[in-house]
């Protein structure tokens, strides 16, 4: 049974900074794409950041580019999404999820993900 259990969310003021964990467990996600998404009231869940977790490649949407990093502890099963410069706009409850058929040409669309977490809220404050 795949478990993606999120924590890190909160609530920070603009220009704050948060790290989100993803702890997974049930199989081994070697092979697996590891993604963060998020979805804000009113609006659809949107892609964050994936990170390959075989050889640590990753990619980010242009919101999120240049401001958080996406990253994984082999040891830990554990993703992590550093966010810093966080903006009133990034409010959301953000999802961490799993592809266990990571593809370059779907790695963003949430519809190709087979697992998801239960989502951690976060909030900034201007």
């Amino acid at each position: 049974q795949v478990q993606l259990v999120e924590s890190g969310g909160g609530s920070v003021q603009a220009g704050g900074s948060l790290r989100l964990s993803c702890a997974a467990s049930g199989r081994t996600f070697s092979n697996y794409g590891m993604g963060w998404f998020r979805q804000a009231p009113g609006k659809e869940r949107e892609f964050v950041a994936v990170i390959i977790w075989s050889d640590g490649s990753t990619y980010y949407s242009d919101s999120s580019k240049g401001r958080f990093t996406i990253s994984r502890d082999n040891a830990e099963n554990t993703v992590y999404l550093q966010m810093n410069s966080l903006e009133p706009e990034d409010t959301a409850v953000y999802y961490c999820a799993a592809d266990q058929n990571v593809h370059i040409a779907t790695m963003r669309q949430m519809a190709w993900y087979d697992y998801w977490g239960q989502g951690t809220q976060v909030t900034i404050s201007s």
